[in-house]
């Protein structure tokens, strides 16, 4: 008996193309549903698709119903649900994904309505993150916001996740912990906790290395997709000869671990730059909760660049989502400088906030690279001072310090030692003034 109901599951999940393949879960069939209140879903709803898609599922339609108050127990009304069912049987779709966060009842009427996989705009966003997750500590911290998630909804989740296969919303902890009780969850959240409480001692301990160095940090943040990874290839290629490129691609979270590399200019001067995860609307809060020890790179930041892509005709609302989220983890006040990439595709474009300053920079083809650069300079580099310091002969040590660290215009050797004109931080300056000459 367990045997043919193993096959039957297993047909079940097949699914074939017009050459008679088999589809696997790289190209799983969506439905996606909407519920619109007051305001235009439009925009989120194509975002959702987008999410869809970073998932490897292939979006076949869109529902959207007009409803003041969602449904408590299936979210949309009586007769929509009938209708999505419908449309998932005639259009063999596989899972049907709603755009809002629903209730562990919700996620169990609704499957038992349609007939499929439900799963919600968290689960999806949370399951990307699983698949995309590369470091310990990412892994850990997606694991903690899935399971912080689940927690509550394990009544709803224990029919749809009992299936046999994978497929989207059941990566990371997925099937391991679907048959397992409140206790060992809260269990393994507690040894997650533990663990990352590790992970952030270490690296407090490699920042406040880097913050003794003196070195400045600068930090890409911005909407998901607006060119964040792609920018900063582009400033390394500028800065560095070695290869110290990250992962690009053109689609939402491509990159989830922050990622940091030393740039050092021609001017001998150098900085931290990193990449951070990019922000989306209705990012979960379990997962905003979890990963604010890797955006913690974000609070310790001296300069903010805030990418934003000035080819979407909804740069404005990505700009407010990121505000928002730089504000809940408490880097609202860092100083920032707006970046409005992909001016390739936007020629005419006019931020609505010409006060604000900011560079316009396409990181495709390199344009308006060099303002940017020079624009990092003179924010990271404000405290830097231009002097003639005459270092002795018996001082090689501090010429080397100052060649190998400062910026040296010019450097001649005379009777009483060599004398330096450099660009040197306040610090160095005030240790060595004692060489200084007018």
């Amino acid at each position: 008996m367990l045997l043919k109901r193993i096959l039957w599951y297993t047909k079940a999940m097949l699914r074939f193309n017009e050459n008679n393949e088999i589809i696997t879960e790289e190209n799983y069939r969506a439905i996606l549903v909407g519920l619109q209140r007051r305001e235009d879903i439009s925009y989120s709803m194509e975002e959702l698709a987008g999410l869809a898609e970073a998932a490897r599922a292939q979006v076949l339609g869109k529902v959207v119903q007009i409803l003041e108050k969602p449904n408590t127990a299936t979210f949309i009304g009586k007769g929509k649900v009938e209708e999505v069912a419908e449309l998932v049987r005639n259009m063999e779709a596989d899972v049907v994904i709603f755009n809002d966060e629903l209730s562990g009842m919700q996620l169990r009427n609704l499957e038992d309505a349609i007939g499929v996989r439900v799963i919600d705009r968290t689960i999806l966003i949370l399951d990307i993150f699983a698949d995309r997750a590369d470091s310990r500590e990412g892994k850990l911290q997606v694991e903690l916001a899935q399971l912080k998630y689940r927690l509550p909804r394990l009544t709803g989740f224990g029919k749809s996740l009992s299936r046999l296969g994978g497929g989207i919303g059941t990566r990371g902890p997925g099937e391991k912990k679907l048959e397992t009780d409140r206790r060992h969850i809260e269990r393994r959240m507690e040894d997650i906790k533990a663990e990352l409480a590790d992970l952030v001692r270490t690296r407090d301990v490699q920042r406040s290395r880097r913050e003794k160095s003196g070195i400045p940090v600068a930090a890409l943040v911005g909407y998901t997709n607006s060119g964040k990874s792609a920018l900063m290839n582009r400033l390394l290629s500028m800065a560095d000869k070695e290869e110290k490129t990250v992962r690009e691609k053109d689609m939402l979270f491509a990159t989830l671990d922050a990622q940091s590399r030393s740039v050092t200019l021609a001017d001998k001067q150098s900085f931290i730059l990193v990449d951070t995860v990019g922000f989306v609307s209705k990012l979960p809060h379990s997962l905003v909760e979890a990963f604010k020890a890797t955006l913690e790179e974000v609070l310790h930041a001296d300069l903010l660049l805030h990418v934003v892509d000035a080819s979407y005709e909804e740069h404005d609302f990505h700009i407010a989502v990121t505000d928002r989220v730089l504000s809940e983890i408490g880097a609202g006040d860092r100083e920032k400088l707006m970046v409005y990439n992909k001016m390739d595709l936007a020629p005419d474009f006019q931020p609505a906030y010409s006060d604000v300053p900011g560079c316009f920079v396409s990181a495709k083809e390199g344009s308006g690279m060099t303002e940017l650069l020079t624009a990092i300079k003179e924010r990271l580099f404000a405290d830097v001072v231009r002097a003639r310091l005459l270092i002795p002969y018996t001082r090689g040590d501090l010429s080397s310090y100052l060649c190998e660290k400062t910026a040296v215009r010019s450097m001649e050797y005379v009777a009483e030692g060599t004398l330096f004109e450099t660009e040197l931080k306040q610090e160095d300056y005030q240790r060595l003034k004692e060489y200084e000459i007018i």
